[in-house]
């Protein structure tokens, strides 16, 4: 039995609302395990006997068949989910900068937003793995930096998603508790 974290993109923005006990209901009748959902943003801890990859297709079927969502979600270990945190360089808390971590469940796109990325001025920001990027944005300025705008485009849609630091400790975290 595994523990994983699962990130959705999207989830209760955009007209797209879900309550988590209702999410928590449906991934237990999908045979998840030790569901918990965490900050109402998309965020879910569980356990399973399958892998990740099955884990993802098995999650984005029950959103689908249960909400209407053309589920994309980020499949994890929790063990995974520990190390990326720990080879972010960058600092938890900043007055001035917020660390984010974009990740992604197609290591292509996230080569692609690396590149483009490295390509901005004053760019700063740290490859973590196959499915990792952390970088900076200024405190009150992150959807308007550049490298958000770029995120934010819709062919990185499907593959990726992206979290604040603070965000990923607390998943870790509570993932860590399911071992």
């Amino acid at each position: 039995m595994g523990s994983y974290a699962v990130f959705l993109r999207g989830i209760n923005v955009g007209g797209i609302n879900i309550k988590m006990a209702d999410l928590k209901d449906a991934l237990r009748s999908y045979g998840f395990g030790d569901v918990k959902t965490l900050l109402a943003s998309g965020n879910v801890v569980l356990t399973s006997e399958l892998d990740a990859a099955a884990v993802k297709q098995q999650f984005e079927e029950c959103l689908r068949k249960s909400f209407g969502y053309d589920a994309w979600v980020v499949v994890l270990p929790a063990q995974r989910v520990s190390e990326l945190v720990d080879a972010c360089p960058y600092p938890e808390d900043d007055k001035s900068t917020h660390t984010y971590i974009t990740l992604a469940s197609d290591p292509a796109m996230l080569d692609e937003l690396d590149a483009a990325g490295a390509s901005l001025e004053r760019a700063e920001q740290k490859r973590l793995g196959p499915e990792a990027l952390a970088w900076l944005a200024p405190a009150g300025g992150t959807l308007e930096s550049p490298f958000s705008k770029i995120t934010s485009k819709a062919r990185f849609k499907a593959s990726t998603t992206t979290r604040n630091l603070r965000t990923l400790i607390k998943v870790r975290d509570a993932a860590a508790a399911l071992s």
